[in-house]
């Protein structure tokens, strides 16, 4: 299949427009119109019909446009992977969890830049489970995750140790330690589904079900979480690498819950039939250093 042909049928769908794909892809009308007929001709489906509103996919062409999408993706990322190999200065892409994307990486990459300042490197944060979609679909290189993850695709290298605590505002309640039939009835504050996090205290709630539980929100914010509990609105299971100086200060106050214990690991993950570039691996290698430098 003709890539540029495949390009120029995606960009067209995208645009609604046959003139303004062709003017992003700096080509003439006709030409573009060739390309996507080449295209037709080659998979002997009819893809595109024009109207009055632009153009409309036929059933054969939305099914080739959602495989487009992936195809011209994938391909991005390879010429991506290939110009890192090549030493032109493309960036290591880091995708991680909330917890150590917001409050340990950025001093660890300003180290790591200190240290490789020809080597660039892009962090993202989202949930647990979108870092390994984003690792599956080759969107970023390296992932750091809050929790096992069993996926046959990815290799887990353990990282660093870490304990979640059930945190509450002083204000809220003055006591040390509550039974999980006490927290079924405080409003509870709890991270998205796919969150590292939720997904471990999930797992030590044992036999209980979330829904036996008080849930007045579910946030995909460690701030806006930390914000809602400090303001005294309920109870939240929070990493200690969050919320280390809340409980410094005072405003926050961890609550034991009577026979159990939240600990996890945050782990480094990448592909397994990955070749890692150099640039790559001197990440790896210097993030599971004791130079590492977390916030």
């Amino acid at each position: 299949m003709n890539l540029d042909y495949l390009k120029a049928f995606y960009l067209t769908v995208l645009t609604n427009s046959i003139s303004k794909a062709a003017k992003e892809l700096h080509l003439t009308q006709p030409a573009l119109s060739m390309q996507i007929q080449a295209l037709e001709k080659e998979l002997d489906s009819k893809l595109l019909v024009r109207s009055n509103k632009g153009v409309e996919l036929t059933e054969a062409g939305q099914i080739v446009f959602d495989y487009a999408k992936t195809i011209l993706a994938l391909n991005n990322n390879i010429q991506r992977d290939l110009k890192k190999l090549s030493g032109n200065g493309s960036p290591v892409m880091i995708g991680s969890c909330s917890s150590v994307g917001e409050y340990a990486l950025p001093c660890s990459i300003f180290l790591f830049r200190e240290k490789y300042p020809d080597i660039k490197v892009n962090l993202e944060i989202r949930n647990t489970r979108e870092v390994i979609n984003r690792l599956i679909n080759h969107s970023i290189d390296i992932g750091i995750i809050q929790g096992r993850v069993i996926n046959q695709q990815i290799k887990l290298i353990k990282l660093a140790p870490d304990e979640i605590f059930a945190v509450v505002s002083p204000k809220l309640f003055k006591k040390d330690e509550i039974t999980i039939e006490e927290l079924k009835k405080l409003p509870l504050i709890i991270r998205e589904k796919g969150s590292g996090i939720r997904e471990i205290v999930e797992k030590s709630l044992e036999g209980s079900n979330l829904n036996e539980f008080n849930i007045i929100g579910e946030l995909n914010s460690m701030e806006a979480i930390k914000s809602s509990i400090i303001a005294g609105k309920g109870i939240s299971f929070m990493s200690r690498l969050s919320i280390n100086k809340e409980l410094h200060t005072g405003v926050l106050k961890p609550v034991n819950i009577k026979g159990l214990s939240f600990k996890s690991n945050f782990y480094i993950a990448h592909l397994k039939d990955k070749t890692l570039t150099t640039n790559e691996q001197k990440f790896i290698s210097f993030i599971k250093s004791n130079k590492r430098g977390f916030c």
